[in-house]
């Protein structure tokens, strides 16, 4: 179904249920998730990967340390170099071929992004992580997963989520009344006002067409199987 796909992880989903906050990544959830991208790559797909940085830092705390927004989201952009780095190893370990590309300039570690070299990267099936966010303060990870996913002209986004199986109708931790969509288009996400996925990514792949499947990371297999056809997770798209 999909040749060329954009795997949104948040930086939470790599802690796993890790209750010792001072281990921001958790190896078993690691390598499990980087075993199911050597799988993919082993399909003979194309995957770029865009990982969050929650697990380190997240430009919401700027009020709780007295920063001011545009540093704190810096912040969160270099911790999602931390995190591209370490899944960057954990593919070299497991023989996967990749590299990472920062929109901050940090080039003693990673490759700055240019998207003609991202896409020569992908058409020689090398995984391209893409690190650094947007580059910008003010946009989120999911943000520069649309973007990203543009730019490379992505099949699909694969945002996984931690905890959250779909898009649901209303926050199931509050509501018992709740229900979970299958399939959902990009208009009904921003006339609802759901919050699932941030409302400017999901402006930016209406505009570009193009469509997301949001899963819950911790579901066995299911960036493989979601790949192979298996009805998992929320649609979203036209």
């Amino acid at each position: 179904m999909y040749q060329r796909i954009l795997l949104k992880l948040s930086g939470e989903a790599l802690m796993g249920s890790n209750s010792d906050n001072s281990r921001v990544l958790n190896k078993d959830v690691v390598f499990n998730l980087a075993n199911q991208v050597k799988e993919l790559v082993n399909l003979n797909k194309e995957v770029g990967i865009v990982i969050g940085g929650g697990n380190i830092f997240r430009g919401r705390y700027s009020e709780e340390f007295s920063i001011m927004k545009a540093p704190a989201d810096y912040m969160g952009m270099v911790a999602t170099i931390f995190n591209s780095l370490a899944f960057k190893a954990v593919l070299d370990a497991i023989n996967v071929e990749s590299v990472v590309m920062s929109a901050i300039s940090i080039n003693q570690v990673c490759e700055p992004y240019y998207y003609l070299k991202a896409l020569s990267h992908l058409n020689k099936k090398r995984v391209v992580i893409f690190a650094g966010g947007t580059g910008n303060p003010y946009f989120s990870t999911d943000t520069a997963a649309a973007l990203r996913a543009s730019e490379i002209n992505a099949d699909i986004i694969l945002m996984a989520k931690n905890g959250v199986d779909g898009v649901y109708d209303k926050d199931p931790r509050k509501n018992k009344d709740y229900k979970m969509y299958k399939k959902i288009t990009y208009k009904e996400i921003l006339d609802k006002g759901l919050e699932v996925v941030d409302s400017s990514c999901i402006t930016l792949c209406k505009e570009n067409k193009t469509s997301l499947i949001v899963f819950n990371v911790a579901t066995e297999n299911a960036i493989i199987d979601i790949v192979k056809g298996e009805d998992i997770g929320t649609f979203i798209g036209e």
